[in-house]
């Protein structure tokens, strides 16, 4: 359904597939739902042209909020009303509402996350924040004995505004490296989680130069301090570039950073780079003084690469992962797949299993836990991993649910140091076209760990590319079809025996219907009975 607005000459029209904005002249837009800030686009830079002018569509965490009516408006950034009308969207029947289990408003942040601003956050939970993160920062300076310093959109706020960005979610900081060398900044981020985490402090490792603080409030919330890695590195010329988690790199002075000033934030003190302002045209550009909340980085590609590279590749999909998971895991099958039951055919009665990418839902490895098999279930998405170990509990099935990051070295060789010890059998219904290359050479390793000291069988089903125009699987962008020549290839690389392949028509994720999909079984034989062929 959609409604023209009357008022502006008609310059927007809201629809199912977005805003249409038929004249781009103003280049921030906000807009409200009933009076609740919700979403900031930019029609240049976030639509595409259709007949009439630029469409931008729906951000994807929204678009399961929107079946109903509701009051919607838009506005620029100093707050002049463009457009205001009731608009029914989806059925058109109740309302809208974008807000959390708790009924907590929620808005689109800057990375395309579905969060609660401070905007929506009452001033005792805002003086908790930032209580929090002043401790965060005490800690780092005082007890690890780094130069950590308030960064982002908190120090944007202060400087530009004298306040809390009313869009931002979570406060930022950074700490100044001495080491050059990946490995050691490695090493060293991961001492100070040690110290944190002796402190007190709930962390979530986001890379190997980025942790995370959860830091719960007494609203029920769980707020996010990211502690970032800045550090330099000569380029090939001997001259300093300066990168900074997440993603920035360029030439910003040494002395633009220490020593570190002191700035006020609603009464509270906080470290800061020596030259905010510096620090912040790095960030933000020249431009950084003129607010705009749909801001987006634009981060050198050659900076974005080295950084994958060197600190943090591994968690490229995590967020969409996640807010896949969060969207749609109740529109998912929960049945057992029929690979699930090809698969249970050939195990041992009481087998052991490991569920690789199970998904929010988990269905395949709750089957086998009712079966009686012991099921070890583990994601990528920590979302998924909380899911399933939810279901299991309410059941009370024998599964254990953790979170396996393929892509990370350290999260493989940990798995597969303790399924050498404790053997099982290793099942993956459509994870290998999740893989980018790296993660999937991992789980060779994973599976050879596994499963060389036991006789284990690893199982795989996974849509395969071929000839005609086969459909992608869902999620798209998410799944992709994988050449069966290669998978094969690389598990004897490995040291693996592909025993059995077959191609079926499959089904996907949403359970439809797929064509082309291969079902193999693999196993890695002890290296005595390789020394004996």
């Amino acid at each position: 359904m959609t409604v023209s607005a009357p008022t502006s000459g008609g310059q927007f029209e809201i629809s199912d597939d977005g805003v249409l904005v038929r004249d781009t002249s103003t280049p921030v837009l906000i807009l409200s739902v009933d009076g609740q800030y919700v979403w900031s686009l930019t029609p240049a830079r976030d639509g595409h042209p259709v007949d009439g002018g630029t469409l931008v569509p729906w951000p994807t965490v929204l678009t399961r909020f929107l079946d109903g009516s509701a009051t919607i408006t838009i506005a620029d950034y100093d707050g002049e009303v463009l457009f205001e009308e009731k608009i029914a969207l989806g059925s058109g029947e109740g309302s809208i509402s974008i807000v959390d289990g708790s009924g907590n408003p929620l808005s689109v942040d800057k990375v395309g996350h579905l969060t609660r601003s401070f905007e929506a956050t009452d001033e005792s939970i805002r003086a908790e924040i930032l209580e929090g993160t002043q401790r965060v920062l005490a800690d780092l300076r005082d007890v690890v004995g780094v130069e950590a310093y308030l960064n982002y959109g908190a120090l944007l706020g202060a400087i530009r505004e004298g306040r809390m960005l009313g869009h931002d979610s979570d406060t930022d900081v950074c700490y100044l490296s001495k080491h050059t060398y990946p490995a050691d900044i490695i090493t060293e981020s991961y001492a100070i989680e040690r110290i944190m985490r002796e402190r007190g402090w709930s962390l979530l490792r986001m890379s190997g130069g980025d942790i995370k603080i959860l830091l719960e409030v007494s609203d029920g919330r769980k707020v996010h301090i990211d502690i970032f890695v800045a550090f330099y590195v000569p380029d090939k010329d001997g001259e300093p570039v300066f990168y900074q988690l997440g993603n920035r790199s360029g030439r910003l002075r040494r002395e633009a950073i220490l020593p570190v000033s002191t700035i006020n934030l609603h009464g509270y003190d906080f470290p800061a780079p020596a030259e905010p302002e510096e620090m912040l045209a790095f960030i933000y550009g020249p431009k950084w003084r003129t607010p705009d909340p749909s801001f987006k980085y634009a981060d050198p590609p050659a900076g974005v690469r080295r950084l994958d590279g060197w600190l943090r590749g591994f968690r490229t999909d995590m967020g969409a992962w996640t807010e896949f998971h969060n969207t749609y895991s109740n529109d998912l099958e929960s049945k057992q797949s029929y690979f699930a039951l090809w698969v249970n055919k050939q195990l041992p009665e009481d087998a052991k299993i490991v569920d690789l990418g199970s998904g929010a839902v988990g269905r395949d490895g709750r089957f086998f836990a009712r079966k009686g098999h012991p099921v070890w279930s583990v994601d990528f998405s920590r979302a998924a991993v909380a899911s399933v170990r939810r279901r299991a509990e309410r059941h009370k099935l024998p599964l254990v649910s953790e979170q396996l990051i393929l892509g990370e070295l350290r999260s493989t060789l940990t798995m597969g140091a303790r399924l050498a010890r404790d053997p099982h059998h290793l099942y993956a219904r459509d994870l290998v076209g999740c893989l980018d290359d790296a993660a999937r050479k991992q789980l060779w390793l994973l599976s050879k760990m596994a499963l060389r000291p036991g006789g284990g069988k690893l199982f795989l089903q996974f849509a395969i590319t071929g000839e005609g125009d086969l459909p992608s699987p869902k999620p798209e962008g998410l799944v992709r079809r994988v050449d069966l020549d290669l998978v094969r290839a690389e598990i004897e690389a490995a040291g693996g025996v592909v025993e059995h392949v077959e191609i079926i028509d499959g089904r996907d994720m949403f359970d439809d219907l797929i064509p082309g999909v291969a079902r193999l079984r693999a196993s890695w034989p002890s290296l005595t009975a390789a020394e004996g062929n």
